[in-house]
């Protein structure tokens, strides 16, 4: 695919001046039940925290993500994407970042949950190494859904860093990333 047709993302971290986007997006997201702009005004001054947004080439904020990390362990906390924007590589795009941050920081492990009837997601997940270790019950309050609990084996094992450099080089041919 020429560079002309490839969808740019422009990813960077999140600031003050973006959450009100970023509320916006995460209300379309994830409807009634989503984190307060308290909860990313808090997570900003989190010094275990780290989060970004995907912008794209008009300004338009298309998603957002962020993780917690701890030595060489890493909790992603969320990944979000505008509906109109999602089965457009948006989500994997911010995981990408964050794993690509994983790699500098030394971080050997990944865990998040994820709803179980989120199939596209753990789909995306799976595709990345990330396998489902365990369920926690309930875990969703609007709804009482369970989520799946999923981990990452080492990533600077080859079996795991070979996967990852195989699905970036295929991101990179249809994503444009700035």
């Amino acid at each position: 695919m020429s560079v002309e047709n490839k969808l740019k993302v422009i990813i960077r971290p999140l600031e003050k001046e973006d959450i009100d986007e970023v509320d916006l997006v995460a209300q379309k997201a994830y409807g009634t039940h989503h984190w307060s702009k308290d909860s990313f005004y808090s997570e900003l001054q989190n010094k275990l925290a780290q989060y970004y947004i995907a912008r794209l080439e008009d300004n338009t904020l298309a998603g957002f993500a962020g993780y917690w990390y701890i030595i060489d362990e890493a909790h992603i906390t969320t990944i979000a994407v505008a509906p109109e924007f999602t089965r457009k590589h948006i989500g994997e795009t911010l995981l990408k970042t964050i794993l690509d941050d994983c790699y500098q920081k030394k971080v050997k492990y990944l865990t998040l949950e994820v709803r179980e009837s989120n199939i596209p997601a753990i789909s995306m997940y799976e595709k990345y190494g990330f396998e489902s270790f365990g369920v926690r019950k309930g875990y969703y309050q609007d709804n009482n859904e369970s989520a799946l609990i999923m981990w990452t084996e080492n990533i600077f094992w080859d079996k795991f860093k070979s996967k990852y450099e195989k699905n970036i080089s295929n991101l990179k041919e249809i994503i444009d990333i700035q």
